[in-house]
This record gives C-alpha cells, sequence and structure tokens, in this order.
C-alpha cells in the first residue's frame, strides 16, 4: 500500500549538506504494522513524515496504493493525508483553546462532513477512548494520557487507512503508556488499519509484525 524507492531526503546547502535518508526503499502492505526504530539523528523521523507526506524527499519517489505523493499538487496531497492518513505525535498537536468534542471534530470539518454525521462520528470517537466525560473540557484542561487519547480519538476521525504514531509514548509514564499503546493496537486490529510507529522503545517495537532499523539514514 505504501511504496518508498531510493529515497534520498538532504537539507541545508550543497557547501553543508546534511543528507537524512541515504536510498531508501521499502513496502508497507495493506493492514500491517510496522515499528521504525533507530538513535535519535538516525533518519526515523524525516522517514515517517516523508512516507506521511508531511515532506518531499530530495530525491526518489513515496506511492500510496500505486499513486506518487510526488506527482500531486500541494493540495492533492493535504487531501490525502486528511482522508487517508490519520497523525499521533509525542506532541499531541492538540488545539488548546478547543474543548475535547472540537479537536476531535477538527478533521471532519475540513473533510465538509455533515454537521450530523461529524457530532455522532465525535460521539462514538470519545467512547472508544473512554473520554465520553471530558467532551466539553479544554484541552489544557487534560492529563498526557487523556491529551493522547484525544490524539488517537482525533486521528481516526477520518477512519483512516494508516495511523502514523510518531513517539506516541515519550512523554507518558510507563502505565498510562501501556494502556496507549493498548488503544492503538486494539484499533489496528479491529479495523485492519495500517499502523506505522516510530519509537525508542523496543517493547512497543515487538508487538509490531515488523521491526526495521534506521541507522545513518539506511534502513540497516
Amino acid at each position: 500500500m505504501l511504496q518508498l524507492k531510493n529515497v534520498h531526503k538532504t537539507y541545508g546547502t550543497k557547501e553543508n549538506a546534511y543528507e537524512a535518508l541515504r536510498g531508501v526503499s521499502l513496502d508497507i502492505q495493506d493492514g500491517e504494522s510496522v515499528a521504525i526504530i533507530g538513535k535519535s539523528g538516525s533518519g526515523k523521523s524525516t522517514l515517517m513524515h516523508i512516507m506521511a507526506g508531511l515532506d518531499t524527499p530530495t530525491t526518489g519517489t513515496v506511492e500510496i496504493d500505486g499513486v506518487s505523493l510526488g506527482k500531486m499538487s500541494e493540495q492533492e496531497r493535504a487531501i490525502v493525508r486528511n482522508e487517508k492518513f490519520g497523525f499521533v505525535f509525542q506532541q499531541y498537536f492538540l488545539q488548546p483553546r478547543l474543548t475535547v468534542m472540537e479537536n476531535i471534530l477538527l478533521p471532519l470539518t475540513i473533510r465538509g462532513t455533515s454537521a450530523g454525521e461529524r457530532k455522532k462520528r465525535a460521539e462514538e470517537l470519545l467512547a472508544a477512548v473512554g473520554l465520553t466525560d471530558k467532551a466539553k473540557n479544554r484541552a489544557t484542561d487534560l492529563s498526557g494520557g487523556q491529551k493522547q487519547r484525544v490524539a488517537i480519538a482525533r486521528a481516526l476521525a477520518n477512519s483512516p487507512k494508516v495511523i502514523f504514531a510518531d513517539e506516541p509514548t515519550g512523554n507518558l509514564d510507563t502505565e498510562i503508556g501501556e494502556s496507549v499503546i493498548t488503544l492503538l493496537f486494539d484499533v489496528h486490529k479491529q479495523n485492519k488499519t495500517t499502523l506505522v510507529v516510530v519509537t525508542h522503545d523496543e517493547d512497543l517495537a515487538k508487538r509490531c509484525d515488523r521491526m526495521l532499523t534506521i541507522q545513518d539514514g539506511k534502513i540497516l
């Protein structure tokens, strides 16, 4: 479903260039769970951002369902990100002034889903992540674990084909982190959603179908 062919990513000027990815090629199958592990600076977050269309490769191609992201306009890539991808980040990236319900509604609003359908879907997701009683709370009023569960609910709003999770438990203690991991894998199994996880945590990585180790911009 996701295919990368000889992807390179270089930052900086020609005189002071840093090559973050060096010829990465890989395939990720529909419904698969894949962990990308590596030390800080190894290129794992850059790889995920390029796979997800959040960044573009310097050279090489990225395809989703056989269609090249590089041949799309920025607007077309934005539609793919909204309709096919869901994102869970270590920093949560919730809108602090909005309520929990409003944060979950955002992807549905962007997509143009009707008001009635938006509300119904958001209520289902709040129940799924155990936060129905927090619907009217502002995001700033939540604990770290609650914020991450809201982020997961928001990621699921448009029933994505792929969830990209970048260090999803990095800011959480062990017990709460485990509950977030369990929720992610429950969603992956129940909905047959493809799951791509960037992590330092080898225990989390071992729960995936496949583990990819990246070092100095190359898959080992």
